[in-house]
């Protein structure tokens, strides 16, 4: 569910399989969320940079309650 009005943003790229996981089971469990693929997003790669210490580290999660997870297992 790739809802742009959504507060979860999952950053990530085509190529990443943690990237592909994270969707399914965002999807899997009714998770509306936005994904924003930084290979194509120039904005969301400097959002995951800012975030990671210049690394463009994926997937990158952000919750409502501004927790974020970044390449979690």
């Amino acid at each position: 569910m790739h809802n742009q009005g959504s507060s979860i943003k999952l950053y990530g790229t085509s190529w990443c399989p943690d990237s592909l996981r994270a969707q399914r089971v965002l999807e899997r469990e009714g998770v509306t969320f936005h994904y924003i693929d930084i290979d194509h997003s120039r904005e969301g790669e400097e959002i995951v940079k800012r975030t990671n210490r210049g690394n463009r580290s994926v997937p990158t999660i952000f919750f409502p309650d501004g927790a974020v997870f970044v390449e979690p297992g």
